[in-house]
Order: structure tokens, then C-alpha cells, then sequence
């Protein structure tokens, strides 16, 4: 039986996590961590991770990046593996992840859905065969809520793609401030925020008279929380290191 907590317990998020563990047997809520939150459920919700009164096997981290330091070094002092579900970080935040993960293992992606992750895929698939040959283009979309553009999930798209075409591509965010013809060598990104949208990804190809479009939606949350447990489960007891959905298929 593996012992998660969850950071972010409160929020949205935190509490779908909170709902599918208590469906499965493998697995259990042994606390949360949420600033803002109160307990809501049998388990006790802490407002600091320090606060804990017991180690968790894992924890599960759907917060905010302002809470990376204190969550990565109470998982480095007391060895507890993490998953992060948590987007919108800096590129430095980004290294003091991977440099935790020499210590502790971590699961870290931009987005947890099996479906997006195999979208990845395709679209590394649909590079190879069409080279530099065809316009690529990123449109990500999701509800008013959420802070951060482009999304974590559609950076992840572009780096996939990047790699490989040898990261021979710059990123173009805004048109608006470049007025010129559109250089082949970018990936256009464009972000779109609205009403209660989960999650939308478009990677467009257009090339001489005709566009190829692979589109991934999410219709739930759910769907993020699945992959999440999953990692969890599968992180307990890994050694350390850095771990992705690519480990979790293939184990």
C-alpha cells in the first residue's frame, strides 16, 4: 500500500487526486499540504510540508511553483520520491528540479495524460517524415482561470518536435510584434483562454496546398490525476533520478 500526500490538496486538483486514490486499493491519502485549505476528507490537510507528522511513501504535487523550495527539500532531507503535476515554472526552478533528482527520484512532466504524451510522439513521428518541409504551428487552449501561457504541456510539444529537427527551431509567441513574413525556421505558439476549458492542443502542419492537424482533448481533469497516481505508485520505491510518462509505459 503506498502512503501519498498531496500538495495543493485543496485546490481542484488536489481534491480529484484525493477521490480516485480512495477508489483504489493499492494505494492511500496519508495527508495534504495546503496553505489555504482545511481538512475535507478522513485525512488531515497540514498548511506547511514540514508539518507532516509522518513520512509518505510519495508525494503528489499539483501546488504552485512558489512551493518548489520547501517541497524539494523536505523530499531531499527525509528521501521521499515527488511527482510533479505543477506548470509555469522558470528555467532555473526547471534545474533545481533536475538537480534533485540526483538525489531522490522524481516524476516530472509537463502533463500527465497518456494521450498527450503518445500526441508527443506522433508529432516526433510526423517530423521525421516531413523534415523541414512543412510550417509547424502549436495552438493550446484552456479556461480563464488558468496563469500561465503557453501551457506547460504545449512547451513540451515544442521541445519534442525540436529535438527532433537537431533544435534547429526558434519559438515566435506573439505575431503582433513581428511584422514580417514568417521565418521557417520558428514554431509559431499561440495560447487561447476561455470559459471552463480543460485542455486543448493543436500541432499544426501546413506545408504547398495541404495542412496536416494531430489535436488531443482533454474533456476532464481526470484524466491528469489518472497519470498522476499512476506515477506515484509506480515511484514508490524507485531509485533515484528523473522520471517521465516514457518510464511509466514501458514499465
Amino acid at each position: 500500500m503506498t502512503k501519498i500526500a498531496i500538495t495543493g490538496a485543496c485546490g481542484h486538483m488536489g481534491r480529484v487526486i484525493a477521490g480516485l486514490i480512495a477508489e483504489r486499493e493499492d494505494c492511500t491519502v496519508s495527508a495534504g499540504i495546503d496553505k489555504f485549505g482545511g481538512k475535507y476528507a478522513e485525512f488531515e490537510v497540514y498548511t506547511s510540508v514540514f508539518d507532516l507528522p509522518e513520512k509518505p511513501d510519495v508525494i503528489i504535487d499539483f501546488s504552485h511553483p512558489s512551493a518548489l523550495s520547501d517541497l524539494l527539500n523536505y523530499c531531499k532531507m527525509n528521501a521521499v520520491p515527488l511527482v510533479i503535476g505543477t506548470t509555469g515554472y522558470s528555467d532555473e526552478e526547471k534545474q533545481t528540479i533536475t538537480s534533485a533528482s540526483e538525489q531522490i527520484p522524481v516524476f516530472f512532466t509537463f502533463n500527465m495524460s497518456l494521450g498527450i504524451n503518445l500526441l508527443a510522439e506522433l508529432a516526433k513521428k510526423a517530423v521525421q517524415v516531413l523534415g523541414g518541409q512543412f510550417d509547424i504551428e502549436i495552438v493550446e487552449k484552456h479556461h480563464n482561470r488558468k496563469k500561465d501561457a503557453p501551457s506547460g504541456t504545449a512547451i513540451m510539444l515544442a521541445e519534442a518536435i525540436n529535438e527532433e529537427l537537431d533544435n534547429s527551431k526558434h519559438y515566435v509567441y506573439d505575431r503582433h510584434s513581428v511584422r514580417k513574413p514568417r521565418d521557417k525556421d520558428e514554431i509559431g505558439m499561440h495560447s487561447v483562454r476561455g470559459g471552463t476549458i480543460v485542455g486543448e492542443h493543436d500541432i499544426i502542419f501546413a506545408g504547398h496546398d495541404e495542412v496536416i492537424t494531430l489535436s488531443h482533448s482533454a474533456q476532464s481533469r481526470e484524466v491528469f490525476a489518472v497519470g498522476a497516481v499512476n506515477a506515484a505508485v509506480f515511484l514508490s520505491g524507485k531509485p533515484a533520478g528523473m522520471y517521465a510518462m516514457g518510464d511509466l509505459i514501458s514499465d
